[in-house]
């Protein structure tokens, strides 16, 4: 079986600086941004906040999918993750359950 593919937007807080990636590992991904585990865009802008995903089973479809968002208008990317998740609020514990009881240790 094929790992699914995902294209996400990474934000520091609602309407901020919007990362658009694409990933066969959504959860490890997302955490690498989380952690900071690689010196680049999403540290220096501490983009931790998972806001947007969807996933999809051909990697040529998802990675088109993010070609095509990076080219969106901002405001377009603000309306599509208003219309999934109007408070932005973070997914990552969508995504990770059991993640938001090591939060709170």
């Amino acid at each position: 079986m094929d790992k699914q593919m995902a294209v996400y937007m990474m934000t520091n807080k609602p309407r901020g600086t919007l990362y658009i990636g694409v990933t066969s590992g959504l959860v490890g991904r997302v955490w690498q941004h989380r952690t900071h585990a690689f010196p680049g865009f999403t540290d220096l802008y501490n983009l931790d906040k998972l806001v947007w995903y969807e996933t999809h089973e051909e990697p040529t479809v998802a990675i088109q999918r993010e070609k095509s968002l990076k080219r969106w208008y901002r405001r377009w990317k603000i309306d599509l993750i208003e219309k999934a998740n109007p408070g932005w609020r973070d997914l990552w514990y969508e995504i990770c359950p059991g993640a938001e009881a090591e939060a709170d240790v």
